[in-house]
């Protein structure tokens, strides 16, 4: 794939320079953004969305093996990873209108198996929410939106001046301390994780991205149930194809919050791999890529 650069308007250019070999941008709402968008362009899309204050490096070892058999597409949300921050208010309705901005850009208009971890989860069922004819399927990693638990490393982003002070530190101390919260196996907090986020911790807008993302979803006390309840309610509603699976030893969302996935939505699949943390797709690469390639190749086997 080759780096460009559009405009609102979708006139490609040639001023962006890639951060990587399959990455590119696109100017979305006037902001310039990372994307990834490999395989046939013929064939049936799927979405990949991380998390909070992460990247699109965390669906790494997803993407040489979904291309032979889809279109895939990734972006780094705004102000995270290398992508550019928006103006004003962050909220899950401005993530969601965002990446179907970038989806629009891109020419992908086709009905997505959207992968969300995280954050990305919830922002997929924004989506399904907000657009139902763009959601084909779901798959859950570890997703938001399930449970009122959180780790205190993101409940005290809500007391702005202490979130603030916390954030000045961008050591790697810090970012080791960071990653390790996010895998069971600290073999995965590997040299180039850490180079990468420090990397993205420089982003300019990051830090008040990160703050007010984590404010708008819950305070210090966890994560707030007013957004839970009504997205659930809506998504259950639409009874769309719903794989959700779970680490069960993930430090950032519990996995018991996979017990309530069970009891609202009912009509989805469910899958807990053991010793593995907030990341699935990265300590149980292999697994999980079956898991999702099962998903998504028995619904377009079923039409």
């Amino acid at each position: 794939m080759t780096a460009r650069h559009i405009g609102v308007g979708g006139a490609p250019g040639t001023d962006a320079v890639p951060a990587g070999p399959d990455d590119g941008y696109l100017r979305v709402h006037g902001i310039r953004v990372r994307y990834r968008d490999q395989g046939a362009r013929d064939r049936s899309p799927v979405l990949l969305l991380h998390g909070i204050g992460r990247s699109l490096e965390d669906w790494e070892g997803l993407y040489g093996r979904l291309a032979p058999d889809h279109r895939v597409i990734s972006v780094d949300l705004p102000g995270f990873g290398l992508s550019e921050r928006t103006t004003g208010r962050y909220s899950l309705e401005s993530l969601a209108r965002f990446v179907i901005a970038a989806l629009d850009l891109l020419g992908e208009h086709r009905p997505l198996h959207v992968v969300g971890n995280s954050l990305g989860g919830a922002v997929a069922m924004k989506i399904s929410a907000l657009e139902p004819e763009r959601v084909r399927s779901l798959v859950l990693a570890n997703s938001a939106g399930f449970g009122k638990e959180v780790t205190i490393a993101l409940r005290v982003l809500a007391i702005r001046p202490l979130a603030r002070r916390l954030m000045k530190d961008k050591s790697r101390k810090v970012a080791y301390r960071t990653e390790r919260a996010l895998f069971y196996d600290k073999k995965f907090v590997t040299e180039e994780r850490l180079d990468h986020a420090q990397e993205v911790s420089r982003n300019p807008g990051r830090d008040d991205v990160l703050i007010a993302v984590a404010s708008h979803l819950g305070t210090v006390r966890g994560v707030r149930r007013r957004w839970r309840t009504r997205l659930l309610r809506t998504v259950a509603a639409q009874r769309k194809p719903t794989l959700v699976v779970w680490g069960a030893e993930d430090r950032i969302l519990p996995a018991s919050h996979l017990e309530h996935a069970r009891q609202v939505f009912p009509h989805a699949e469910f899958h807990l791999f053991e010793k593995t943390g907030h990341m699935p797709q990265i300590e149980r690469e292999e697994e999980f890529d079956a898991l999702v390639r099962r998903f998504i190749g028995g619904l377009e086997a079923g039409g």
